[in-house]
């Protein structure tokens, strides 16, 4: 068997171990690497191979926020705009409910109007018969239960025409009273809580005041 080997430049080294250390350290593109080496090289290969990943990785973490960030954004958006529809919702449902309980009001408050003028207009002949105090009991109970659902009568005559509560029907020449006083209610109106829920219908005073003035010279 032939054990000789090889040095650096091609010469036999005999097995001398030195020769064979002397090779390595020589750089010998032909020989063998030993285990160590093996072991180091794949290290390195390795650990270039992790810096690659990492970058990779790193890459993607920032991606994967930057669109994180894109979503809770759009999320909260949407949020911000489902509040407000449910707010809006909500208050076009008690917008739409509290004008049909006025209007429904407004019908109570002509029927009881009504009433009202068939227990004024009631013939003398059967003013003290049951069934005429029978419709005035109704039309006290009627005007009773408007009260406790918070309606009330509102001023009139005598007081300075308001347009926010009241609707001119027609205007008197008149220099009894001031320009723009209430002479008459033609029919009543009524708020209920700090709402209008009917103006009255009202007459209302017109004169000049040099008119007027010359009344009270005379």
């Amino acid at each position: 068997m032939n054990d000789k080997m090889n040095g650096a430049d091609g010469a036999p080294t005999n097995g001398n171990p030195e020769q064979a250390q002397a090779a390595r350290e020589a750089g010998d593109p032909n020989r063998p690497r030993t285990r160590a080496e093996e072991r180091i090289a794949a290290l390195d290969e390795r650990d270039g191979s992790m810096e690659a990943e990492l970058g990779q990785l790193a890459g993607e973490l920032e991606i994967a926020e930057r669109r994180a960030a894109e979503a809770e954004a759009g999320w909260q958006r949407a949020r911000a705009d489902f509040a407000n529809l449910k707010r809006r919702t909500e208050e076009q449902r008690a917008e739409s409910a509290t004008v049909a309980g006025d209007r429904l009001l407004v019908r109570v408050l002509d029927l009881a109007d009504d009433f009202d003028l068939a227990v004024e207009h009631v013939p003398a002949e059967v003013k003290d018969t049951p069934w005429v105090d029978g419709i005035a009991a109704i039309d006290r109970k009627l005007r009773a239960l408007l009260e406790a659902e918070g309606i009330k009568p509102m001023g009139g005559e005598g007081e300075r025409f308001d347009p926010q509560t009241q609707q001119a029907i027609s205007y008197e020449d008149t220099a009894d009273v001031p320009d723009g006083t209430v002479i008459k209610v033609l029919q009543r109106g009524f708020t209920i809580g700090d709402r209008v829920l009917r103006p009255a219908l009202v007459a209302v005073a017109r004169n000049d005041d040099d008119i007027t003035n010359t009344d009270n010279d005379s």
